[in-house]
């Protein structure tokens, strides 16, 4: 797919900034065919920052994650690759909760972990699993939106776990 966006929505001037929004979309076939053949995926990849080993022993407690890989950046093949002291630290690890294959690192452990404009969406298969995961979720963390029924889902509910990454379980939809 192809998409451009309106001039008049680039644009600084004044008079320029209350226009709607449009975004003209075009089917590329043989791009769409071309993703649609492949084993393309998206992935998400945390940085914690130097929490990364906690991160991944939160998740496999609260969730049940399994990781899948996990390399150290004392085992990197080229020496002075390293800082000092972050020896032991994750360079990467990839971990799976369900089907989703997520990636994490404790980056350049420089400060606290930022997870912003993005949220994590879980979804189960009942209201009690639901709350099961959130709760685990929500321990040393923050609620935003408690866990309850919506007009979309028997329930949902949105918070940020003790690392701040920012999580959306809901029940899955039964017509």
């Amino acid at each position: 797919m192809r998409a451009s966006v309106s001039p008049a929505q680039t644009s600084r001037r004044p008079q320029d900034r209350n226009k709607q929004w449009h975004i003209d979309v075009q089917a590329n076939e043989s791009e769409a065919a071309r993703m649609s053949d492949s084993n393309t995926s998206v992935q998400p990849y945390l940085f914690f920052n130097g929490r990364c080993e906690e991160a991944l022993e939160f998740y496999r407690s609260a969730l049940g994650s399994e990781v899948e890989m996990l390399s150290r950046f004392k085992d990197a093949p080229e020496p002075g690759m390293t800082q000092p002291g972050m020896e032991n630290k994750v360079m990467h690890a990839s971990f799976r909760i369900g089907e989703t294959l997520l990636m994490a690192s404790d980056g350049r452990c420089d400060g606290q972990p930022r997870f912003e404009g993005f949220s994590l969406s879980i979804v189960v298969p009942d209201e009690e699993k639901a709350e099961s995961v959130f709760n685990a979720l929500a321990k040393g963390g923050k609620v935003t939106m408690p866990l309850e029924k919506t007009f979309w889902a028997p329930k949902f509910g949105m918070l940020e776990d003790r690392f701040g990454v920012g999580w959306m379980v809901s029940v899955q939809h039964k017509p």
